[in-house]
């Protein structure tokens, strides 16, 4: 019988190695290949209950991140309708003057760039902060909240990409995807659980 840790010879029964001081594999009790202290620790770790984020706790992290994303819109798309709006009353004299329809179609573009920006701003922000070290977006780390996968580790920016897409379908049914988080055993939402994510508290 030889110590996994030296190689060296141990009598059979000997609880550790005489040259190092390794447990024994094997030995009742005796954690293998690492240090009493460490395998303790880890396995305390391991069986401690998950802190799942609960409905309202999400819904006033939704509150800060509506904030930060709407700020942050604004300041991007201000140059663009400072100069539709400077166009519109220079060449126009609007709102005096009614809009010919080149003009209304120009402001439904508008509108349309507007939703297409608020979208990818708001995708990039939830995806990339759910991705990242952090594991959570502005408003979830304000609260010591975080996103994980189901065995508890950082997700990929594909899954945090389709974790706010499901938002959408959470959304269409009349908000009840999000509601979910409140009654579903591991507080998940629709989008959580269509991504195999959770949200939960740190400890």
């Amino acid at each position: 019988m030889f110590c996994s840790k030296c190689g060296s010879v141990v009598v059979e029964g000997t609880l550790f190695c005489a040259a190092c001081g390794q447990p024994v594999a094997g030995t009742p009790g005796a954690p293998i290949g690492s240090a009493p202290v460490a395998s303790t620790a880890a396995t305390t770790s391991a069986r401690r209950p998950v802190a799942y984020a609960g409905f309202w706790l999400r819904f006033v992290a939704i509150i800060i991140d509506s904030i930060v994303v709407g700020a942050a819109a604004r300041i991007l798309l201000f140059p663009f309708f400072a100069a539709l709006g400077l166009r519109m009353a220079f060449f126009h004299h609007w709102p005096m003057a009614p809009l010919a329809p080149g003009d209304i179609l120009a402001l439904l573009g508008a509108m349309l760039w507007l939703i297409a920006i608020m979208s990818v701003v708001k995708w990039l922000y939830f995806s990339l902060l759910e991705s990242s070290a952090w594991q959570a977006t502005l408003g979830k780390k304000a609260l010591g909240l975080m996103v994980t996968d189901l065995g508890g580790w950082r997700i990929s920016f594909g899954r945090a990409s389709g974790r706010f897409f499901g938002k959408l379908i959470s959304a269409l049914i009349l908000w009840i995807g999000f509601m979910m988080a409140g009654f579903t055993e591991k507080k998940q939402a629709l989008h959580d659980m269509m991504a195999g994510t959770l949200v939960i508290r740190k400890e």
